[in-house]
């Protein structure tokens, strides 16, 4: 019964934006992303959280609470865009993207080592996969199924466009040790919070958070170059894919030392791109539960 009301919603919101012009879209949009916002205390309270542990005191109030609506609209015209995007076209796709120093990763291919890409849940998270397959060649990411059938497969079948495979979570090691050998691309979102026994310690935004060492324990066991690349949009229209210089592990330190310093400067580039662009970060997460999760709970 839930897949059934999962996937009417999906196709009334998907006939909505394929069918009506877009200024209506975006009016629609913005109206439920308030109600949605206006009704989901549990996740307000969350997206605060994390505002008050990122700036404090630094930022004013009424700024936190226009990110958090902000974050609102964020999902849904990702959720949008990701309707557009079924079944596009390697030229259609292309024409609405823009890349800052992809000669970063032409150099790095151009050398021949594996290339393991790393983003955040950050602007319009769904479209760089496509985006990076599309400029750089087929590529090899890791996701957990959603909970309904229905929605993982329809969310499958897009993501899985221009040559994507789509490797599960749970012992995603072996396989992505595979893909790298095969000379595809690699791709992890490496923002969210992580087990006690899963993550490292880091500093991100000055507060103490567990953040996963995937990306640097494959740097180190296969020689690969980590290059950070993240997506932002100005009009919904139009999408910029920044690429950062590659963080090469230094194989010189002792294997812990070298995963440790490769993951903390992993949590400095994120947290340098959320700082520009602060409304485009998905702060619905518990980023920070391993270290503070007292501060989640509404009844404390």
């Amino acid at each position: 019964m839930r897949d059934r009301l999962y996937l009417a919603l999906f196709n009334l919101f998907r006939q909505m934006v394929l069918h009506t012009p877009k200024k209506i879209q975006r009016l629609f949009i913005r109206g439920l992303a308030r109600l949605i916002h206006a009704l989901d205390a549990r996740h307000r309270h969350i997206a605060r959280v994390n505002l008050d542990l990122a700036f404090g005191e630094t930022m004013p109030d009424a700024q936190k609470e226009r990110i958090i609506e902000k974050t609102y609209e964020n999902l849904l015209f990702n959720l949008a865009d990701f309707v557009r995007n079924q079944g596009i076209s390697r030229e259609e796709l292309m024409g609405k993207l823009r890349f800052e120093n992809a000669q970063i990763v032409d150099e790095a291919k151009r050398s021949g080592r594996p290339i393991v890409f790393i983003t955040a849940h950050y602007g319009n998270w769904e479209l760089i996969s496509l985006a990076m397959a599309a400029r750089f060649g087929p590529l090899s990411v890791v996701g957990r199924p959603l909970d309904s059938p229905v929605m993982d497969e329809i969310l499958r079948r897009n993501r899985e466009q221009f040559d994507i495979e789509m490797i599960p979570k749970k012992g995603a090691m072996k396989s992505l040790i595979k893909a790298l050998k095969s000379g595809r691309n690699v791709g992890l979102l490496v923002d969210q919070n992580t087990a006690e026994n899963e993550g490292l310690l880091i500093d991100f935004f000055g507060k103490e958070a567990r953040h996963t060492p995937a990306a640097a324990i494959l740097a180190k066991r296969m020689d690969a170059v980590v290059i950070p690349a993240f997506i932002t949009t100005g009009d919904r229209e139009t999408y910029t894919v920044t690429v950062y210089p590659p963080l090469e592990i230094d194989q010189r330190l002792e294997k812990e030392e070298a995963i440790a310093k490769n993951v903390q400067a992993q949590a400095k580039v994120t947290e340098e791109a959320i700082r520009k662009k602060p409304d485009e970060w998905f702060w619905l997460h518990q980023r920070w539960k391993n270290r503070y999760e007292h501060l989640y709970r509404r009844d404390k």
